[in-house]
This record gives structure tokens, C-alpha cells and sequence, in this order.
């Protein structure tokens, strides 16, 4: 979002729209820029479905012109000019923007393909956001599985079949955290086995015992024994 405002900000501005009214007087675009954001905020957005400004206050904006008679007669040339500022100013503003969200929306598909996972897939899952996994953090394996498929909850999340560490975990997983497992192919890497986990062995605790009191001291007004 903050991109597709920069980008359209930057494009108004650079092909800015320069209108000179009936007295002479030239508008650029850093007093036409207002118009921009009249566009912005009563343009319909592809994911809310509504204006900025309905989500926000709950009515879309409304200037004078948009309520005036068509057929009217023009009495005052300068509000003639300055209407007719408003409008070409708002339509090179709407043009631009759609110049912009179009930008947009075509780097985003480029880099970002809908997914084509199906129930019964094995995927990896990322453990980013798992602490129930044994051993240190950074050692751990940046994904675990392979986990199979059990549902698909719209295109953006899957349920998965959980076992092992990840089994007290909610079975429900969004697709920027999963990604498709590729088994190893046993005729081009048949002696690849995956090695048991050896867990080494705890270290013997020997008990301490006093042989002989060397000295004694007091520190702080307790006793205490050098051995």
C-alpha cells in the first residue's frame, strides 16, 4: 500500500497538470494535489469492496459540483474556470491512480503464483514459530515434516495431519509457511540414508566428600570451613 501511494504521488507529480484559470493565474500540481487525494479516498479498492472514506466515516465525500444542474447557465467566468479546474484535475488524478494500482498488481503477480497444494500432499512446515522443538534454537531445522494434507481451507491456508513434536499445535497453517516436499530419488541417491539420532549419554555425578578441614573462618558472622 505504501508503495502504490508513493508511486502514485510520485506520478502526479511528475506529469503534473498545469492549468491556467481566467485570471491568468497558473495551478501546478502542489496546489492540484488535493485532487489526488479526493481520488484515492472515494475510489472503490479491489480488496474492501468500499471507499476509504466510506470505511472511515461511513459516507463517501461529495463536492458542489457533483450535486449542480448540468444545463445551468455560466454567470461568473471565474467559477466557471475553477470548475473546470476541479474536474480536470480530478480525471488526470484518477487516471494516474489506476496508472499505479495496474503497476502494482502486475509486480505482485509476477513474484507471487497461487499455490497448487491438494488434499493428500506432503509438505514442509516452517518452525519459525514453534518452541516445543528439542534442542537449541539455532541449531534446529528451519522446516519440519513432511506433514500430509487433511484439508484445504480456502486458497490461503491448509489443514495438516500433525505428528511427532508438532502434534500439540493447531493443525491449521497459512501457505507462507509451508512450502511442497520432494522426496530424494533412491536410484540416483541409493545410498542415501538418513542417519538415527544418537542422544550422548548423561555424565556421572560423583558425590563430594570431606576428607580433611583445613581451616575455619567467619565471614559475616557465620562460621565457615576451608576444606
Amino acid at each position: 500500500m505504501i508503495q502504490t501511494l508513493e508511486d502514485m504521488i510520485r506520478r502526479f507529480c511528475a506529469y503534473g497538470l498545469e492549468f491556467k484559470d481566467s485570471d491568468c493565474f497558473t495551478h501546478g500540481w502542489c496546489t492540484l494535489i488535493p485532487a489526488l487525494e479526493l481520488a484515492y479516498k472515494t475510489s472503490i479498492h479491489s480488496s474492501a469492496g468500499k471507499t476509504p472514506v466510506m470505511l472511515e466515516k461511513g459516507w463517501n465525500s461529495r463536492l458542489p459540483y457533483d450535486t449542480l444542474k448540468k444545463d445551468l447557465v455560466d454567470i461568473q467566468p471565474t467559477a466557471s474556470s475553477f470548475k473546470l479546474m476541479l474536474e480536470r484535475a480530478r480525471h488526470h488524478a484518477n487516471r494516474f491512480m489506476q496508472d499505479s494500482f495496474k503497476y502494482a498488481k502486475e509486480r505482485w503477480d509476477k513474484v507471487h503464483k497461487p499455490p497448487d497444494f491438494k488434499i493428500g500432499y506432503l509438505i514442509l512446515v516452517s518452525t519459525q514459530n514453534s518452541n516445543n522443538i528439542k534442542g537449541p534454537k539455532k541449531l534446529k531445522d528451519s522446516f519440519a515434516g513432511p506433514f500430509m494434507i487433511k484439508a484445504l481451507h480456502g486458497p490461503n491456508s491448509v489443514n495438516l495431519d500433525l505428528t511427532g513434536e508438532l502434534m500439540d499445535k493447531h493443525p491449521a497453517f497459512p501457505i507462507n509457511l509451508i512450502k511442497p516436499y520432494s522426496s530424494s530419488d533412491k536410484e540416483l541417491f541409493s545410498k542415501r540414508n538418513k542417519p538415527p539420532l544418537e542422544i550422548p549419554p548423561l555424565e556421572k555425578r560423583y558425590e563430594k566428600k570431606i576428607v580433611k578441614v583445613l581451616q575455619e573462618r567467619r565471614t559475616r558472622h557465620k562460621k565457615g570451613n576451608t576444606f
